[in-house]
């Protein structure tokens, strides 16, 4: 008996240690309360000067409430960049070509789980330093309007929904599944009407209607918040006379009332600073401090909320009150992080060294650059290669040992990088003879390596082509004459006329490899080629994924994520930001290849397994059951594309598209599929009403392999 009396005694004095334990501990500590409770805590005990320390990209350590120092920059366009060693994937243009949003996802998925890993080896080491964070400023999903913006490799191209489908993918795969906390935080960027002049971002106004704005430029950003992105990046331009930065129509009543968006918004880095010294659209420092609390920014890549929140509150010019609120949306996204919870309780605190570069993400490098590249001229089916026919080849060119040319920009660093000499030399035993030459260089137009040696070979690989210091970010791409963009859509003369020459000395078949980010003039080479490859920018394994694709290993299946023009006079001026004219939706002349576009080395049959209805209301999907046959002589991927022509009504695209989906088939065998649409998804903006309206009358619903291809068509009617 006693000894039972000493047992609840003992239980009675550690039940009531637990409670008291349990009181002292914050509420914004105590992982049971609910997440808006606890940062509501958290806000409540930092003292004004607390408070607007956090409000910038570079926030400062409260030590007593156990905040920490964190630097919010990061990047992870195409892997996690900027960090040491992590796995590179092809850049984002390439991605896109692969259609297939199931593939970027795990992309994503792969890029979060590094990141997580190498934050987690950092924090051990107490450092807390700019890159290797959890806060990653992508993915980029401006669309891609004209083929001259620099940063356009940045994108999924220049179709809305295939942005919105791959961005959502994207951050799905980054952000992770955990039902309480984020894996790592996704950034939609940038918010809006933003894709060029580089040279004149920091002072210029795209000009824009709501329908144009609502169909083309913001349709992204909507799909992307409905996936759940936690942040959003507002643009350096302004919109309509507007800053971006300060604007409260796009970041209060669209985004945050409008859509709903429940994460933080960052600013630009230094677009604050622009609204003062460059757009001139305020006077000052501290009421460009004001108008951005006020529109709804939470984060400043800049230090001006840092230095001058209080001086505006003094002002009178802002309230504490919405420091508050916005404090509040910012530090959310910390609590999701698991940045003030016990560390056992993040599922991803174990991530260590064996989650960074390992086999299984080099491998899907691969597998990514593989489906990336797309062959746009294949004469008397010069490829694949049988390696037997093929006793000696010459591998030349600027960019054919290029590290830059595989890495694009916004990239990562990694030791094993495979350029297209070392893959095409892997993929032949050691009987095969391989030559390499420089060839030629961005500049000189008479001087050549290498075409006396191509003469004496079997065949010849030219890997010519841009890189991302001929077209990316205004200040990155140092050898661009237009800040960062391109004037046209040419290659260096240099490569135009060492292409002339090598053809001109070589009777054996050429293969010309294109790198680059964008549209590019392929008819002043195609003459000289008997096979034209565009390989992007294609990550770490780009030499491997060539060299699968160049012996058959694979079949090509990447597809054009842009239209590829005859001539730059074939679009609008640069500066003209209303949709008429681009893009395949709305520009109707010759091009050289069209939107969707990419060879293959079988073929594909389409059969619809039963015809879509006649009518449908607002209300329906329209579904079809397809079967694709592989009717040619080796295993392949196909990408099937659904498009819708629109009635003839003012401003409607020709077309748009509205569905895709990649499937694998055998060859000799078939594989079915179906394709949804919604009837909402053919809603278009009414100027009248200034809201979505779903147009009555006659579609056509057309599938094909490009969007210029018609392998069936139906016709409906909408009531």
């Amino acid at each position: 008996m006693r000894t039972l009396l000493k047992t609840l005694l003992w239980l009675i004095v550690v039940s009531y240690s637990q409670s008291l334990l349990a009181q002292n501990i914050p509420v914004y500590k105590d992982a049971s309360q609910q997440l808006d409770t606890r940062v509501k805590d958290l806000v409540s005990r930092l003292t004004l000067e607390e408070k607007v320390s956090l409000l910038g990209y570079n926030s400062k350590v409260v030590p007593r409430l156990g905040i920490p120092a964190y630097n919010w920059w990061n990047e992870g366009l195409h892997g996690v960049a900027r960090a040491g060693e992590a796995t590179i994937f092809p850049q984002a243009i390439g991605m896109a070509a692969t259609f297939n949003d199931d593939l970027l996802k795990q992309v994503s998925t792969v890029i979060s789980t590094e990141a997580r890993a190498k934050y987690n080896l950092a924090i051990q080491k107490d450092r807390h330093l700019q890159y290797m964070g959890l806060t990653f400023w992508t993915p980029n999903i401006n669309i891609f309007r004209d083929p001259r913006w620099g940063r356009g490799q940045e994108t999924y191209g220049e179709d809305p929904y295939l942005t919105a489908t791959m961005g959502s993918a994207f951050v799905k795969g980054l952000q992770g599944d955990d039902p309480h906390y984020l894996k790592a935080s996704a950034t939609a960027k940038h918010f809006a009407v933003h894709s060029g002049p580089e040279a004149l971002r920091d002072h210029f106004d795209a000009i824009v209607d709501e329908k144009d704005l609502r169909e083309t430029y913001l349709y992204a950003f909507h799909a992307l918040v409905g996936s759940g992105v936690e942040s959003v990046m507002s643009a350096y331009n302004r919109v309509n006379g507007v800053p971006n930065s300060i604007n409260k129509t796009l970041l209060t009543d669209i985004l945050r009332k409008e859509w709903g968006f429940k994460g933080h918004v960052v600013t630009d880095c230094g677009a604050l600073d622009d609204v003062y010294e460059t757009h001139k659209t305020l006077p000052n420092a501290v009421e460009v401090a004001a108008a951005a609390i006020k529109a709804g920014v939470n984060l400043d890549c800049s230090t001006i909320l840092q230095n001058d929140v209080i001086n505006a509150i003094n002002q009178k010019l802002l309230t504490e009150k919405e420091v508050d609120q916005r404090l509040f949306e910012l530090l959310r996204t910390e609590f999701k992080l698991g940045f003030y919870d016990n560390q056992d309780k993040v599922p991803y605190h174990t991530y260590g060294v064996d989650s960074v570069h390992n086999a299984s993400h080099i491998a899907l490098s691969r597998k990514v650059a593989q489906q990336s590249i797309v062959l746009l001229k294949n004469d008397h089916n010069l490829l694949p290669l049988n390696k037997a026919d093929y006793p000696s080849l010459m591998v030349l060119g600027p960019n054919a040992t290029s590290f830059d040319a595989m890495v694009g920009n916004y990239h990562g660093v990694s030791s094993k990088v495979v350029n297209f000499v070392e893959g095409i030399t892997a993929a032949v035993d050691p009987s095969t003879r391989i030559e390499y030459d420089l060839g030629a260089d961005y500049v000189d137009t008479t001087h050549f390596g290498g075409i006396w040696a191509a003469s004496n070979s079997s065949v010849t690989i030219a890997v010519i082509g841009l890189s991302p210091v001929l077209e990316g970010e205004a200040g990155d791409a140092f050898l661009s004459k237009s800040g960062g963009d391109k004037k046209d859509l040419s290659l260096p003369a240099s490569e135009i006329a060492f292409m002339k020459q090598l053809r001109r000395d070589v009777k054996k078949p050429i293969i010309a490899v294109i790198t680059a980010g964008s549209d590019i003039d392929i008819s002043a080479i195609e003459p000289y080629a008997d096979a034209i490859v565009m390989a992007w920018y294609p990550g770490e394994q780009g030499g491997n994924a060539f060299a699968d694709l160049l012996f058959g290993k694979i079949s090509p299946s990447g597809h054009l994520p842009v239209t590829f023009y005859r001539s730059i006079n074939d679009v609008p001026d640069y500066t003209n930001y209303t949709m008429k004219g681009r893009t395949y939706r709305y520009f109707n002349g010759p091009v050289q290849y069209p939107f969707g576009f990419g060879l293959n080395y079988t073929s594909f049959e389409y059969q619809a397994q039963a015809e879509p209805k006649k009518e449908y209301s607002s209300k329906d999907t329209i579904t079809i059951n397809l079967k694709v046959k592989n009717t040619g002589k080796m295993d392949g991927d196909e990408v099937v594309q659904a498009y819708i022509q629109y009635p003839q009504i003012d401003r409607m695209p020709i077309k748009e598209l509205k569905a895709f989906k990649r499937v694998s088939v055998t060859k000799g065998g078939e594989q079915s599929l179906t394709i949804s649409i919604p009837v909402k998804e053919l809603q278009k903006w009414d100027m009248k009403t200034h809201g979505w309206k779903i147009y009555p009358g006659s579609y056509k619903l057309v599938f094909g392999s490009n969007s210029l291809d018609e392998k069936l068509k139906f016709d409906f009617t909408v009531k």
